[in-house]
C-alpha cells in the first residue's frame, strides 16, 4: 500500500512538473509573472529531484516490485532535468519590459551622468554657469583677448529622463513620448555654493499615430546617427546638425531598408543687424520650415540625405523682407565588425540661410542692413568625421573632428561683420570603458577654436570625465 500511494503521488507529481509551465506560458507574462515562474520551476525540480532519491533508496531496500519504482524515479530524474533546462531558459530570455497601465505599455528611462571638466580658455574667462563651461559651445569661445583662464567645474545637469508609452486603439499604432533634461533651461539657476539645484527642461515631446508624428522631436533635417560617443553634450557641435522643435512629420516606407520622411516644422529667423554679432529671434515667420529626409538602413551601416527649405523674414519700424533659405547634408554610419561597435560616422552639410539648424546656430541665417531695409545672404559648410574602436571587450576608443566655415555677402562690409563668426574647428579624442552593464565610465581631451571675421580668435583645450548609468 505504501509503494502504491508513493507511486501514485510521484506520478502526479511529475506530471505537474510538465503541464504547469505550459500553462504559466499561455499568456506573455510581465516581469513580476516571470519572476515568480521561475522560482515555481526552481522549487518543482528541487521537489522531483527529493523524489528521485527517494525512489532509489526505497528500491534498494525493496526488491519488490524493484523495477517498476526505478522506472517512477528514472521518468522522475527526466521530468527534473526537462524542468531544469527550462528555468535556464526563461532566465537566460529578455525580461519583459515595461509596465502594463489598461491597455498601454509605458516605459521609463534616461540616465544619470556626472561631468567633471577642466578647461583652458586661451583669451579669457567665460561666465560662470553659461554652456561653455559645460561643453563644447565654440561661439562662447573667448577672443582677442589679453590673459588666459582655468576653470574647474562638476556637473550632473545633463541627466536625462524619457517617458516612453505604447499601445493599439482599432487597429493603429499610437505611442507616445517624453523626453527631459536639466542642461538647457533658460530658468533661474541653483547656487554652486549651496544647492547646484538646476531647472528640468524639455528635450523631446510627441505623439505618433501610424505614419504621422505630431508634437517636439529632432528637426527632419538631422541625422542623430552621426552624433559620436562622447563625453561632450554634442561632440562635433560646429560641423553638426542640431535642432530640437515642435513639427508635424509623415513617414513612409519607400524600398528596402529606406524611408522617406517628410515634415513642416516651427519657423523661426535667427538675424543679426549690421554691425551687432548678436542673434536676434524676430517671431516674424508666416509660413513653416520644410524638411525631407531620405533614411537607408542595412546590415553595413545607415545612409541618410536631407533637405531643407524655408523663408527668412525680419519686420523692423514697418520695414519688412523676405528671402529663400535652404540647405542639405548627407551623413551616414559604417559598421566595422559584426557586432556593430567600431564604425564610422560622418556627415556633410552646405545651406544658405540654414545657419540656425547647423552648429546650434555658430552664425546668423542672414543680416539686415537697416540703412537699406535688406536682409543678405549667409553661407555655411560644415562637417564632422568621428571612428569608433573596440579595444578590449567593455572597452573602445573614439576620435573626432569637426569644422564650420561661414560666408557673408558682398554687400556686408567689414566694418558691418567684422565682430562675426568667421570659422570653428576642433578635435577630441576619447577612452570608454563598461565595467558593469549600463554603466560607462569615459575620459576625453579636446581643442577647439573659434576665429572671427576680423581675424581674431581664441581656443579651448579641455580634460573631461563622465560617469554615466543608463537604465
Amino acid at each position: 500500500m505504501l509503494h502504491t500511494n508513493w507511486r501514485s503521488h510521484a506520478l502526479l507529481l511529475a506530471a505537474t512538473a510538465l503541464t504547469l509551465p505550459g500553462a504559466a506560458h499561455a499568456a506573455a507574462p510581465t516581469q513580476h509573472e516571470a519572476e515568480l515562474e521561475a522560482r515555481l520551476l526552481r522549487l518543482e525540480t528541487e521537489m522531483i529531484a527529493l523524489k528521485a532519491d527517494l525512489a532509489q533508496a526505497k528500491a534498494a531496500r525493496s526488491p519488490v516490485d524493484t523495477a517498476q519504482v526505478m522506472q517512477v524515479a528514472q521518468a522522475a530524474q527526466a521530468t527534473a532535468d526537462a524542468a531544469t533546462a527550462k528555468v535556464a531558459a526563461l532566465e537566460s530570455k529578455p525580461q519583459p519590459d515595461g509596465f502594463k497601465v489598461g491597455s498601454t505599455t509605458v516605459k521609463l528611462g534616461g540616465w544619470i551622468k556626472l561631468v567633471a571638466t577642466n578647461s583652458r580658455f586661451s583669451d579669457g574667462e567665460v561666465a560662470n554657469n553659461a554652456f561653455a563651461r559645460d561643453f563644447w559651445l565654440p561661439q562662447q569661445i573667448p577672443v582677442g583677448g589679453l590673459h588666459s583662464a582655468r576653470e574647474q567645474d562638476f556637473s550632473a545637469r545633463q541627466s536625462r529622463f524619457w517617458l516612453n508609452l505604447d499601445t493599439t486603439v482599432a487597429g493603429h499604432s499610437l505611442k507616445g513620448y517624453v523626453e527631459t533634461d536639466f542642461e538647457t533651461s533658460p530658468g533661474t539657476q541653483g547656487t554652486q555654493r549651496t544647492t547646484n539645484g538646476y531647472n528640468l527642461a524639455l528635450r523631446r515631446a510627441y505623439v505618433q499615430l501610424d505614419k504621422w508624428t505630431f508634437g517636439q522631436d529632432w528637426s527632419t533635417f538631422q541625422y542623430t546617427g552621426a552624433l559620436p560617443e562622447s563625453t561632450d553634450y554634442v561632440g562635433t557641435t560646429e560641423g553638426t546638425v542640431f535642432v530640437r522643435q515642435p513639427l508635424v512629420r509623415y513617414s513612409a516606407k519607400v524600398g528596402e531598408g529606406m524611408t522617406l520622411h517628410v515634415s513642416a516644422e516651427n519657423p523661426e529667423s535667427a538675424t543679426a543687424t549690421a554691425g551687432a554679432p548678436a542673434l536676434i529671434e524676430n517671431g516674424d515667420d508666416r509660413i513653416p520650415d520644410f524638411a525631407a529626409r531620405l533614411a537607408w538602413s542595412g546590415k553595413a551601416g545607415e545612409l541618410s540625405l536631407a533637405g531643407l527649405a524655408r523663408e527668412l523674414r525680419v519686420e523692423t519700424n514697418g520695414v519688412a523682407d523676405s528671402r529663400f533659405g535652404w540647405g542639405v547634408s548627407a551623413g551616414g554610419k559604417l559598421f566595422l565588425d559584426d557586432a556593430k561597435i567600431s564604425d564610422v560616422r560622418f556627415m556633410a552639410t552646405y545651406g544658405q540661410g540654414a545657419s540656425r539648424y547647423i552648429g546650434v546656430n555658430f552664425a546668423p541665417d542672414a543680416v539686415f542692413v537697416p540703412g537699406t531695409g535688406k536682409l543678405e545672404n549667409v553661407t555655411v559648410a560644415a562637417a564632422m568625421l568621428a571612428g569608433r574602436v573596440a579595444i578590449a571587450p567593455g572597452v573602445r576608443a573614439n576620435l573626432m573632428g569637426s569644422w564650420q566655415h561661414v560666408s557673408y555677402a558682398d554687400a556686408l562690409t567689414a566694418a558691418m561683420v567684422g565682430g562675426y563668426n568667421r570659422e570653428a574647428w576642433s578635435v577630441a579624442g576619447n577612452l570608454f570603458w563598461t565595467p558593469v552593464k549600463n554603466v560607462d565610465l569615459g575620459i576625453e581631451v579636446r581643442h577647439g577654436e573659434r576665429t572671427l571675421v576680423n581675424g581674431a580668435s581664441g581656443s579651448l583645450d579641455r580634460v573631461e570625465f563622465a560617469a554615466k548609468y543608463g537604465f
